[in-house]
């Protein structure tokens, strides 16, 4: 008897990487082996040169195939051992060991759009919906379009293990987002990626596509983020602590560092409007949508929990993501005493 594994990779294409699988047939009871493709294919490798390898690193149940079938998210490496230039995940393990007594948890908060054709769902064929608002959240065929397809990708999701915590329908037609969270910064990441193909591979059954388009329609309506949660068990016990991680965000060069790994596109979704901060302006507050960094109000009550950077677009690199507010708050947190 045999079983199938889908090997799913982050490709090489710039400036938004690509989700790559295939399909491995493997015995029963066979450990899951690493695995070779052609790099020149994915932007990863020159024709001349194109083995790359794929080191297999979480691994779930196939929710479309069933059985004993897995879905099974890899890390990109070169033949000599060393990791891929487009590995992202090879340096959030570093930091991620390097904090790890902080006990960071994150969430992430994935806004997404449907596609049918060259036309977000929902928008007519002439002209436009009726303006953003009552979408959001909304119920009814007027004001919702997708809702299968989101419905099945959440059962997917779960049958797959997947950490996913909600889901809800955003404030332009056919603009869903799912929740993925609270979990390890490297857990977070694997789990989202892989709801990401989920995701692509469910709408495919629909006969519609999935962007993470940071602005997928432009004018008057909001843009898609990842806004992404984030705590350490410091600011799940302290106020101050929340406060220095606020901060921190803020201090010297991080503020650009961040934005430009924040996802391709992010000016043209962060300009002030549509519940966003500028892009070139950092600033964080309670209960403020319109802020960088916001912390939720129950927060401020409560005088513990965690924070919300409301910056990273719909497709950022959760990898890259993780990494940068865990390094970025977990060293002043760690200098401020507060660890």
């Amino acid at each position: 008897m045999t079983y199938k594994a889908e090997y799913i990779w982050i490709d090489g294409t710039s400036p938004t990487a690509k989700l790559r699988s295939k399909t491995r047939i493997l015995a029963d009871g066979a450990e899951l082996p690493i695995w070779g493709f052609d790099g020149s294919s994915t932007n990863q490798a020159e024709g001349h040169a194109s083995d790359r390898v794929l080191k297999p690193v979480a691994s779930f149940p196939d929710p479309i195939r069933g059985g004993d079938d897995v879905l099974v998210m890899c890390e990109v490496f070169n033949i000599d051992g060393t990791p891929h230039e487009s590995n992202t995940r090879a340096p959030l393990r570093e930091v991620a060991e390097k904090f790890a007594a902080q006990e960071s948890l994150f969430g992430i908060e994935q806004e997404y759009t449907f596609f049918q054709g060259s036309r977000p769902l929902g928008f007519p064929e002439n002209g436009f919906p009726a303006p953003q608002g009552g979408y959001y959240c909304g119920v009814g065929a007027d004001e919702i379009f997708g809702r299968p397809v989101v419905e099945k990708h959440l059962e997917n999701c779960l049958a797959a293990g997947i950490g996913i915590s909600g889901i809800n329908a955003e404030v332009m037609p056919g603009q869903w987002e799912f929740q993925v969270g609270p979990l390890s910064p490297l857990e977070v990441s694997d789990h989202l990626w892989v709801a990401r193909w989920l995701l692509y591979r469910t709408a495919e059954d629909f006969g519609v596509s999935a962007t993470l388009d940071p602005k997928p329609a432009k004018g008057d309506w909001n843009g898609a983020g990842a806004h992404t949660n984030f705590s350490t068990r410091k600011m799940r016990e302290s106020y101050d602590a929340i406060i220095e991680a606020a901060e921190s965000l803020g201090r010297d060069d991080k503020p650009l560092e961040h934005i430009k790994n924040y996802g391709a596109g992010v000016e043209g979704r962060l300009t002030g409007a549509h519940e966003t901060a500028p892009w070139n302006e950092y600033s964080y507050g309670v209960s403020n949508r319109g802020a960088s960094v916001r912390i939720p109000w129950q927060v401020e009550v409560d005088q513990k929990g965690y924070i919300e950077d409301r910056r990273p677009n719909a497709n950022v690199d959760p990898y890259v993501v993780t990494r940068l507010i865990v390094d970025t708050c977990g060293s002043a947190l760690e200098k401020a005493g507060l660890v």
